[in-house]
């Protein structure tokens, strides 16, 4: 018997998707491929070295951090390398240049760098006429009004403001995105997968059920062909490329689905997509190995995640 082929996937701030980690192997398996893990972090204490080897690195916003990334990613012959927090996917993008040979599905660095931030994804999104919530700037903002920081993740900074004098005394106000607060509302993610030919592969919509720290830690797929319908449009408008995880708000008092934002990178919650049959992980190694991708309509509405917390221990033994 043959021996599976050894393909090796490098993370970009994987911290936390040790389950992400093992689906790849799981989809490694079917497609006999040997799957082993890196993930690159400020840390190497951190969960994914339960399954996966660690590489202490650089910020994302150190002036070397690509030719680190590129240093590593040879001396481990990487063929797959995925991004999976906001300030990786620029960063994935520019490394795509230097590494012509490591299959890196993600988005130009130019749309990616304007997806970072939300001022300029806003204005984007309205040029191409898709539906948001009211964005004020400073002059004409109303309140209820949400500001939430024009780069960041994980629902960090975000504010609430129901006067407008309190809205006013917000500090660098000229760092946030100023938008209708909608009180009565439910959150929606769609999981996408894009090929490099630009074919969309699947377009699982989930609602947000329960989210800790801006993580996802209950979310049900749902047949709602307007958000899959939605998301294409969003993907088409921008041409985008890979995983992509595309967040929309339902104005529950109108009845309105509003795009909030795109993330293209693969999201926290993807793993409820996954076992709902959207096979992600597999079109990720398919593609990197050249294999013929086919589009999946058929995963399973109803598919119900929730997470709960399991421990990483570390032993210092210098100390």
């Amino acid at each position: 018997m043959n021996k599976p082929t050894k393909i090796t996937v490098m993370m970009l701030g994987g911290a936390r998707r040790v389950s992400m980690a093992e689906q790849l192997r799981k989809s490694g398996q079917r497609l006999d491929l040997e799957v082993e893990i890196v993930s690159y972090e400020l840390l190497r204490q951190v969960p994914i070295a339960a399954v996966a080897e660690v590489v202490v690195g650089l910020k994302w916003s150190d002036p070397g951090v690509v030719d680190d990334i590129v240093r590593v990613a040879r001396e481990r012959d990487v063929k797959i390398l995925l991004p999976f927090v906001d300030g990786a996917i620029e960063i994935a993008s520019r490394c795509r240049e230097k590494m012509p040979d490591v299959f890196i599905p993600v988005s130009d660095f130019e749309m990616a760098s304007v997806m970072f931030d939300k001022v300029l994804a806003a204005k984007a999104f309205k040029k191409a006429g898709l539906p948001i919530p009211t964005t004020y700037s400073v002059l004409n903002a109303e309140t209820p009004a949400i500001a939430k920081p024009r780069q960041g993740s994980a629902s960090r900074g975000i504010k609430v403001f129901e006067n407008m004098e309190d809205l006013m005394h917000l500090a660098n106000i000229e760092n946030y995105i100023l938008q209708e607060y909608i009180a009565n509302r439910e959150e929606y993610t769609v999981d996408c997968y894009v090929s490099r030919e630009g074919e969309i592969l699947c377009a699982v919509p989930r609602i947000r059920l329960e989210v800790m720290g801006g993580e996802v830690t209950r979310t049900r797929t749902c047949d709602i062909p307007e958000l899959a319908e939605m998301s294409r449009k969003v993907i088409e408008a921008f041409n985008l490329r890979g995983p992509i995880t595309v967040q929309f708000l339902r104005d529950l008092d109108t009845d309105r689905f509003l795009l909030m934002e795109v993330n293209p990178r693969l999201g926290g919650g993807v793993i409820c997509s996954i076992f709902a049959g959207a096979p992600i992980t597999d079109y990720i190694l398919r593609e990197s190995q050249g294999i013929t991708l086919r589009p999946c309509d058929d995963w399973t509405a109803g598919t119900l995640m929730t997470r709960y917390w399991k421990e990483v221990i570390f032993f210092d033994r210098e100390n």
